[in-house]
């Protein structure tokens, strides 16, 4: 008898720490979000600087087989918050959204639309068993007068630590991000979380 009370003790109290910890958990994801949004930062999208990063990266990494449509998600959204959390300013202002395979930007489909229609970029479906890849591939030089040294560094990184991952390895690495963590699904993700980012992710714990 007492052995069963015992046992009882133990898995109430580990229930006890467990809510505890997921309730810790929760308030400091409020915290967080309260004071991003105490921060009340206004962030403006430049359609064309978006345009000239996203044919820079096509131009460069595009024809790479496992850069598709939702590797290149990834890359945007890494540049963009990448360099946030080293200046505290996105270079696009670019606002993305909490998907199942990761962040997503707005604004995408009708940049890709603009950049075909200037015959700068052409859009390519390949069947890979049975799933669908949708590529992007470059058809001119790409301009980047719009954006500086700093910028361009950033999103060369961010390149190299990205283009060898696959859409399900890059979207998984996306998950662990504390923004994509950090906010609801369908919701956008909030550029002041990169400052609550794990240091694995922190560009600036790595520079």
């Amino acid at each position: 008898m007492k052995e069963n009370e015992n046992l009882d003790d133990t898995s109430t109290e580990g229930l006890k720490y467990l809510f505890g910890k997921l309730f810790k958990l929760d308030k400091l994801f409020k915290c967080m979000k309260n004071e991003a949004d105490m921060e009340n930062i206004e962030i403006s999208f430049d359609k064309e600087k978006f345009k000239q990063v996203l044919h820079y990266i096509v131009s460069r990494v595009g024809s790479l087989d496992n850069v598709g449509k939702t590797v290149l998600f990834k890359m945007l959204y890494f540049s963009d918050f990448d360099h946030y959390e080293l200046y505290e300013k996105s270079i696009t202002g670019e606002t993305y959204v909490k998907l199942p395979l990761g962040p997503a930007p707005k604004n995408f489909n009708h940049a890709i639309t603009e950049l075909k229609k200037e015959n700068k970029i052409k859009e390519v479906h390949i069947k890979i068993g049975r799933m669908k890849q949708i590529k992007f591939l470059s058809l001119s030089t790409s301009k980047i007068d719009k954006l500086n040294a700093e910028e361009i560094k950033v999103i060369d990184n961010v390149l190299l630590k990205l283009s060898g991952m696959s859409a399900r390895q890059v979207s998984s690495y996306s998950h662990e991000d504390m923004p994509w963590k950090a906010t609801g699904n369908q919701e956008d993700i909030d550029y002041e979380f990169v400052f609550y980012r794990n240091p694995i992710f922190s560009v600036v714990e790595n520079s």
